[in-house]
C-alpha cells in the first residue's frame, strides 16, 4: 500500500504533497522538499517522529 503526506497534514499552509511506495521513499521526498522549500526548518528527531506519525496509507 502506498504512503502519502502533505505539509498541510503537519499544520503548514504549504500546498505540497507526495505519495510513495514505502516510508523510506516518502521520507526521502520529505527531506528533499524541506531542504528546497523550508530551509529555515531544522529537522530534529522529534520532528521526524511527528512526520512519521502523520503518514497516511492510500
Amino acid at each position: 500500500m502506498a504512503k502519502s503526506i502533505s505539509c498541510a497534514d503537519a499544520g503548514s499552509e504549504c500546498t505540497w504533497s507526495t505519495t510513495a511506495n514505502s516510508e523510506e521513499e516518502l521520507m526521502d521526498k520529505v527531506a528533499q522538499h524541506v531542504k528546497a522549500e523550508h530551509p529555515d526548518l531544522e529537522i530534529t528527531p522529534e520532528q521526524i517522529e511527528k512526520i512519521k506519525s502523520i503518514i497516511k496509507e492510500v
